[in-house]
């Protein structure tokens, strides 16, 4: 479990965060909507310490996050698993390379048991034959497929994946959010997705916070969303949507 209360951000004048409280479930994919602007990627960032909010505190598991000194910190980090936006692969190192790199950033385990899980997290993302590529080699569905296998490399308590189906079409997409609900189901792994893909919030939105100006406006699941009788909400829904069935027809 992990526990945003009363969370406060600004840069300057700009106040970006205000007064968010939520809470996001092991075992779930627990969903962060709103258009750009709005908030959702510092939250995100505060969560996983990235970001310092103003006023407020992180939980995990009932372990105030926010109020630890770096060390301690760096052990709950050991414990979450980074899906980036794009993949943020690094293009010099191969496929299988790129999956060990938080396995040796982080553990002590000998080559062969580093390469040993770095062969399962591929296997567990149908991708377990690309290890000896480049990532300019795959397609960027591969690509976040391999982004999925190395946050998942040291096997995390919390998941944070942002926007991970940027870029995607609409096939590569639903296979990418089925692997995260998959492997968030697995291993009850507390999973946060920041998206405005309102595809994803169908198919996987088990718990969905919207997030709009700043403020945590509405939350429920996939089911729930489409009866909202909150305006801001409704106004994103529709215009995502709209979106998606203009750029469908084109």
């Amino acid at each position: 479990m992990i526990e945003a209360i009363n969370i406060s951000k600004s840069f300057g004048k700009l106040k970006v965060l205000d007064d968010v409280s939520v809470k996001f479930d092991p075992g779930k994919t627990n969903l962060v909507i709103g258009q750009s602007g709005s908030g959702k990627t510092v939250l995100l960032k505060s969560l996983i310490g990235l970001i310092d909010p103003d006023q407020g505190k992180i939980l995990y598991d009932d372990i105030v996050f926010s109020d630890l000194a770096f060390k301690e910190k760096k052990k709950i980090r050991q414990k979450v698993g980074m899906m980036f936006q794009g993949g943020a692969l690094f293009d010099s190192a191969t496929v299988i390379e790129n999956v060990m790199y938080p396995l040796d950033m982080f553990t002590t385990d000998s080559y062969d048991e580093k390469l040993d899980r770095a062969h399962f997290c591929l296997e567990r993302v149908n991708i377990e034959n690309a290890g000896h590529l480049f990532p300019a080699e795959i397609s960027g569905g591969m690509q976040k497929r391999v982004a999925l296998a190395r946050a998942i490399a040291l096997n995390p308590k919390y998941l944070f994946c942002d926007e991970p189906n940027s870029g995607l079409d609409p096939k590569t997409a639903i296979l990418i959010d089925a692997l995260i609900q998959e492997i968030t189901r697995e291993f009850n792994i507390t999973t946060v997705v920041n998206t405005h893909d309102m595809n994803s919030v169908m198919e996987i939105g088990e718990k969905v916070v919207f997030i709009f100006k700043g403020k945590k406006c509405w939350e429920g699941t996939r089911n729930e969303i489409l009866d909202s009788d909150n305006h801001d909400l409704n106004d994103f829904v529709f215009a995502n949507s709209l979106a998606k069935h203009i750029k469908n027809k084109t």
